[in-house]
């Protein structure tokens, strides 16, 4: 038995089983070398998976394809076959040299005539493509028409004379794709996040007001620290404006509890939370959590009008959250939070207050450690 185009039935059935179980080996082979990476690398190495994978199979495509470009219905006919050897390819397409599409976009379960004739030339994959290379493979976007995250591949149509007469576009739902089993972790440098300009500068102009968690704010503390040093709380975040905190445990951590000024004074909330030994797998060693609280009071009667709204602090990964006044947040491992001088942040809304140009001047200074903080103003 042979498919339409004469190649043997067997010989498309070992080779989609091939592509399916060499895609499926390569993304999962990648888990034992690197557990977490960075989110930015993790996409790049699986660019790098799946341009390794499409790269022959959409050759052989294009060399199938490449003498009976101007025959429409040949061609849809030869992209069923195609299609069936690209198990995870959400549809593919002809365009001719120009760009312009060619052939309908043929799917898994059905053909979409709607495509024919639309214009690709415009597309940022062929720009880059023309000149550089024969494949491509573009950035993710989400689809005009699926309205999905998804990636296209793109290869060069070539004819016996070897001239570039058009390409082939295979079409790919990032949903759909095999991971390459790596967890996204963070790249851990210090980030700022710049909040509303016209929030910052209206906020600019008004005091601190005393809330109620100022008044108890040592008590406060000390009860955020107990309950992370002793009762199982991995992360935790102080609302000082908003007299609350709200917490993480390690042996519930799909649920976060609220805990309002009354409970965080009171003088019965570590009773009634079970005793947790500390995590050895935490980032944070334990003699580092109050120091790191103290800090949060410091910042939170720093300045009258550059002041500290809430902290958070995740002993986990390390990290160390800030919103301040100005509608401004930081992110840091709380190293580089306890390293960098107070005086810093002093300067800090000295600059806020004075204007952008001399706030995006400042930079952190450390009392200890090699390495220069990282503060992107």
């Amino acid at each position: 038995m042979t498919t339409p185009t004469g190649t043997p039935a067997c010989h498309t059935t070992v080779m989609r089983r091939f592509y399916t179980a060499s895609m499926s080996e390569l993304f999962s082979t990648q888990v034992s070398s690197s557990t977490f990476r960075s989110s930015g690398a993790a996409v790049a190495r699986q660019r790098e998976m799946l341009t390794d994978l499409l790269t022959v199979p959409m050759f052989r495509a294009a060399q199938r394809l490449g003498p009976l470009i101007e025959l429409r219905n040949v061609l849809e006919f030869l992209l069923v076959d195609e299609i069936e050897q690209l198990p995870f390819c959400m549809c593919l397409y002809v365009l001719d040299d120009a760009g312009q599409q060619v052939t309908a976009s043929v799917g898994r379960h059905g053909v979409d005539h709607s495509r024919y004739a639309c214009d690709h030339s415009g597309s940022h994959y062929l720009q880059d493509l023309i000149g550089v290379s024969d494949f491509r493979l573009s950035d993710a976007c989400i689809g005009r028409h699926s309205q999905r995250p998804s990636i296209t591949a793109i290869q060069v149509i070539r004819d016996r004379n070897l001239q570039r007469v058009g390409f082939l576009g295979a079409d790919f739902d990032l949903q759909q794709l095999p991971h390459s089993g790596a967890n996204c972790r963070d790249a851990g440098r210090w980030r700022q996040s710049r909040g509303n300009p016209d929030i910052r500068n209206g906020r600019l102009r008004q005091p601190r007001p005393e809330s109620l968690a100022d008044l108890h704010v040592d008590t406060v503390l000390r009860r955020l620290g107990e309950l992370i040093t002793g009762h199982g709380v991995f992360h935790g975040k102080l609302h000082f404006s908003g007299n609350c905190a709200t917490v993480w445990l390690t042996d519930d951590p799909y649920h976060y509890r609220l805990l309002g000024l009354d409970e965080l004074t009171g003088p019965d909330l570590c009773s009634a939370w079970p005793p947790h030994v500390y995590p050895e797998l935490a980032a944070v060693p334990e003699h580092a959590v109050l120091p790191v609280l103290e800090r949060f009071r410091q910042l939170r009667f720093l300045d009258d009008t550059v002041y500290l709204r809430s902290g958070s602090l995740n002993i986990f990964n390390g990290s160390v959250g800030l919103t301040f006044s100005c509608d401004g947040s930081h992110y840091m491992k709380y190293h580089e939070f306890l390293e960098t001088d107070v005086q810093f942040w002093a300067d800090r809304a000295t600059r806020c207050e004075a204007g952008p140009a001399r706030f995006r001047a400042a930079r952190p200074r450390r009392i200890a450690g090699d390495g220069p903080g990282v503060c992107s103003h």
